[in-house]
């Protein structure tokens, strides 16, 4: 058969070599320069860094006081640990969560495969004692916290608490538009920049998201955030203003969000997605009604999610807009509370 009917993934295809002579690595097979080191360093998303750092420090401290080898460490350490875990409150005085145990097993793992210690320590026993403490969990009555979302209601209670004469007021009420308009996650809020919010030929703001939590590859992602029909709450509008602000500090490109001291002087270029939260729980502690429940960032994301089922967008649209996975169940969650009421197969039966 000649070359060129071949197939053309075969010509390159590497010749078979005499078994009795197979190929040796050498040390340089196993070198990693420090270029590829940081490469792969810099492709881990930060909050997942300080994440499994708290993680791998607490599980270190934990082994110090207990006088146990951390690395490698045995099967029995990790039982032990995770028990600990199951006893020992949080810093907020609550039992940890089932979730927070499962990361630090995660974390211990890829320790252990990074240095050198792959598939250990086995999990077997430490998962049982997990299995274990998520059922007692859920027969003494505890669920899974979920934050709870930020309806339009809540949202202008937020916004009468924004100073507009200032200008930490106006980049606040921007986060609470834009965190609700864009049904966005906080660390894409703080991500933006300037240069990524235009107005497009109909009026609204299209907006780039360069990278978030569904777009590890950073491909980028881009947002319509249509006008609002009250002055208060228009996203073009709100926008416009914190821009202004800005501008008359010398500041036309660059972060969208920076940090504000109390003075109203801006301190930084860049506003933490932490430091976001902060602020929502704050404002969110000081005029929503005392309902002992603990409002997030994320509850704006939520909202946004609720409000526009409410009026019965598409869930298509609304996973589109939130920047949910195709498949994640995450959206269902948010709208079944509004099916809950509104579509219940009990409401006008006659009851």
């Amino acid at each position: 058969m000649s070359d060129h009917n071949e197939p053309p993934l075969e010509r390159h295809l590497p010749v078979p070599r005499d078994e009795a002579a197979p190929l040796i690595h050498t040390e340089r097979d196993h070198e990693v320069s420090d270029e590829a080191r940081r490469a792969l360093e810099e492709s881990i998303p930060d909050n997942t860094k300080r994440a499994y750092g708290r993680q791998w420090d607490a599980f270190l401290k934990w082994c110090a006081e207990q006088g146990r080898v951390p690395l490698p460490a045995t099967d029995r350490t990790l039982w032990e640990y995770v028990t600990h875990l199951t006893l020992t409150p949080s810093s907020t005085g609550r039992p940890l969560a089932p979730s927070s145990i499962e990361q630090a097993i995660a974390v211990i793992r890829t320790a252990h495969k990074t240095a050198g210690h792959p598939r250990q320590p086995e999990t077997d026993q430490a998962r049982r004692v997990l299995k274990g403490y998520r059922k007692k969990r859920a027969e003494g009555g505890a669920r899974k916290r979920k934050a709870p979302a930020i309806g339009l209601a809540k949202l202008r209670l937020l916004l009468e608490d924004c100073d507009l004469e200032t200008l930490a007021g106006l980049r606040d009420r921007v986060i609470f538009i834009l965190g609700f308009a864009m049904m966005a996650r906080r660390s894409e809020l703080a991500g933006l920049h300037l240069e990524d919010i235009t107005e497009d030929d109909e009026g609204d703001l299209t907006i780039l998201i360069r990278s978030s939590k569904t777009d590890q590859e950073g491909e980028g992602a881009e947002v319509v955030v249509p006008r609002g029909v009250h002055n208060d709450t228009d996203p073009v509008r709100v926008v416009r203003a914190y821009r202004q602000a800005l501008l008359e500090r010398g500041i036309a490109t660059g972060r969208l969000l920076r940090t504000i001291n109390r003075w109203d002087v801006i301190t930084g270029d860049t506003m933490s997605g932490d430091a976001i939260n902060e602020m929502v729980q704050r404002r969110a502690a000081r005029v929503l009604p005392d309902d002992e429940l603990i409002y997030t960032a994320h509850g704006f994301r939520a909202g946004g999610a609720v409000e526009a089922y409410k009026k019965r967008a598409p869930i298509s649209a609304i996973r589109a807009q939130g920047r949910w996975a195709e498949g994640s169940p995450q959206v269902l969650e948010y709208i079944r509370a509004v099916d809950a009421h509104e579509e219940n197969p009990m409401r006008g039966i006659g009851l």
